[in-house]
């Protein structure tokens, strides 16, 4: 696709994922407008400090109110659509700001784009639909389960862009990424909460460690989104964005501390532990369909995602609190 002043709309661009897309999309000549969560402060999340903040119209507004989606969608062509509540162990104890967020959050931007005739809406989803794989590689036809809250809010918002895309012709593109990792990541996430306490210490609280995980670098995963939009054939497909490499927590964390030449001493914190039954042990990707369909393969492998992760907390340490649990 020639991206030069293509017209697109980006929800949660002022996190983590989708800062890092702003700026991709910027960089290939989009138009970009970026709803960015309404707060009284009036920030704008990482594009306070985003070097494209100039070049983009940001817009500050909800993906809970279907009349300020409405208008975030006016005159848009693509939706990239990435806002969401995310943290897992949260979902435990506010289950229904999650259905609220996710599932009915997810519902007005895709009635939003209905009436706006969009071109096409990108809509994510995550591994952990998945919940504990049943079989490996994880390909798109697993089956779901929502072994958190979270999980199923998300089960439920990708039912409901497919049922857009299947009982009104929405043309959705669903992209389920694996555990994406890289510069400006929350430190409720694992890599850092583990380079946060190493850089204050040797000690590293976590919960389970026996876990595996696929992780992927954020600048692959933003260019699965890119190529997402681009592909015609993406059009009523959901789409594993995944490494195929499997690392356990306890492996992730050794790997971490020699990155960083330091001493590990790992210690268990019940906290951190997930209810039983509600651990997801095992994810790994199937991401044949994205090679397939997309022209996608990770470009930056996890050593090296990782030191360019740990060489931006380093320089933002001040960014992030060593001690406590993020929940």
């Amino acid at each position: 696709m020639n991206w030069k002043n293509k017209k697109v709309l980006i929800t949660g661009a002022g996190g983590f994922i989708g800062s890092h897309l702003t700026e991709r999309l910027v960089g290939l000549g989009a138009n970009v407008r970026a709803l960015v969560h309404y707060n009284a402060l009036g920030t704008w999340g990482w594009l306070d400090q985003s070097p494209v903040k100039n070049k983009i119209e940001v817009v500050a507004g909800d993906i809970c109110d279907r009349d300020s989606m409405c208008r975030a969608v006016e005159g848009r062509e693509i939706v990239f659509h990435l806002a969401a509540l995310i943290a897992i162990p949260y979902s435990y104890h506010a289950p229904a700001s999650y259905i609220r967020t996710n599932v009915e959050g997810t519902l007005n931007v895709l009635q939003a784009a209905r009436k706006a005739k969009v071109k096409c809406v990108i809509h994510t989803s995550t591994s952990e639909v998945y919940g504990t794989a049943q079989s490996v590689p994880i390909a798109e036809t697993h089956p779901l389960q929502g072994q958190s809250p979270y999980s199923a809010s998300k089960i439920g918002a990708d039912k409901i862009a497919e049922a857009f895309h299947l009982s009104f012709g929405l043309p959705v593109v669903t992209v389920r990424p694996f555990n994406t990792f890289g510069p400006r990541q929350s430190a409720r996430a694992i890599i850092p909460t583990i380079i946060t306490q190493l850089l204050a210490g040797k000690k590293v609280k976590l919960g389970n460690v026996t876990p595996t995980r696929d992780l992927n670098y954020v600048a692959n995963t933003v260019e699965g989104f890119v190529l997402a939009a681009s592909m015609q054939a993406a059009v009523g497909k959901t789409i594993n964005i995944g490494s195929e490499r499997e690392i356990s927590i306890l492996e992730l964390a050794q790997m971490i501390g020699r990155l960083m030449k330091k001493p590990l001493k790992i210690e268990t914190e019940n906290q951190r532990v997930r209810p039983d039954r509600s651990e997801v042990e095992r994810l790994l990707a199937d991401n044949r369909l994205a090679r397939e369909v997309l022209g996608w393969a990770p470009q930056v492998g996890l050593e090296d995602g990782l030191k360019r992760t740990i060489e931006w907390m380093r320089q933002n340490s001040g960014r992030y609190r060593s001690g406590g649990y993020v929940v």
